[in-house]
């Protein structure tokens, strides 16, 4: 099972850029996409081949949404495009869906949170009761003992190893703040972040630059697009790998797809 998520900043744009045909090159089996930025019911037709689409666009125009495109075999068993006490700012920032995969149900979540600003304490304050939001939402999941993964752009870095350049950015920036780290460090207590156990401990691989000055050139990014499994989960990766682009010409994204597979019999092996 190939699972890939992606920050596509855009999936008009993204689409004209080359990620149908990135789509159809790499053969995901479940595409979870962030920051969509379309109505309802654009993204099936923005890609190659038949999928099942549950997406969730924001309730302001023109910012956030979301979605999970399954290929059409994989059977759902439920799903959910919001979390409880969402506001307008919240909404097209989480879907959630159960399929079985490989006979075993496994919720998928693509989520994109909130990036804040680090001097804008109206901004932190939505990050923070977000990410409270998505904290209660996973404790749930592991009270109730589901396979369960969640990818997306979490927009905060676990460390030094994450971005290129930490010291200038700790405590100044938003997603480099120790408030936002103490959450996915709760997180990753009892999850796994599955990217980093295959990549190791090295520096990065990064998986978003910036637009401005030569930052994909020199490789000056960070890693906040997750896959967060839960232990079983992430006991059946196989293999990770981050889709940057060859030349800064050739992206389609200011954010690079982030595919993991996953050896189902691995994780039917353990679960029964």
């Amino acid at each position: 099972m190939r699972i890939t998520t992606c920050n596509v900043n855009g999936v008009r744009a993204a689409a004209r850029k080359g990620m149908g045909q990135w789509v159809e090159d790499h053969a995901p089996d479940v595409l979870l996409l962030q920051e969509v930025r379309a109505p309802e019911g654009m993204v099936a037709d923005l890609l190659p081949g038949s999928w099942t689409v549950i997406e969730r666009a924001c309730e302001i125009k023109g910012r956030s949404g979301v979605a999970i495109c399954l290929r059409p075999d994989i059977k759902i068993i439920s799903s959910t495009t919001s979390l409880p006490g969402e506001e307008p700012v919240d909404t097209g920032r989480w879907v959630e869906v159960t399929a079985e995969l490989g006979g075993v149900p496994v919720t998928l979540i693509s989520a994109y949170l909130h990036s804040g600003t680090a001097t804008d304490e109206v901004k932190m304050a939505a990050k923070y009761r977000h990410l409270d939001m998505v904290s209660k939402r996973l404790d749930e999941l592991a009270d109730e003992g589901v396979q369960a993964l969640m990818c997306g752009d979490f927009n905060i870095v676990r460390g030094p190893a994450d971005i290129k350049n930490f010291k200038p950015n700790h405590n100044k920036t938003s997603g480099v703040l120790d408030p936002e780290i103490a959450y996915i460090d709760r997180w990753f207590s009892s999850w796994r972040d599955v990217h980093r156990e295959l990549a190791g401990e090295v520096q990065g691989p990064y998986t978003w630059w910036s637009q401005r000055g030569k930052a994909f050139d020199n490789d000056a990014g960070w890693r906040i697009d997750y896959q967060m499994a839960t232990p079983q989960m992430a006991h059946a990766a196989t293999r990770a790998n981050v889709g940057r682009a060859a030349s800064y010409d050739e992206r389609w994204s200011d954010h690079a797809p982030l595919t993991i597979d996953y050896d189902l019999d691995v994780l039917g092996a353990q679960v029964r």
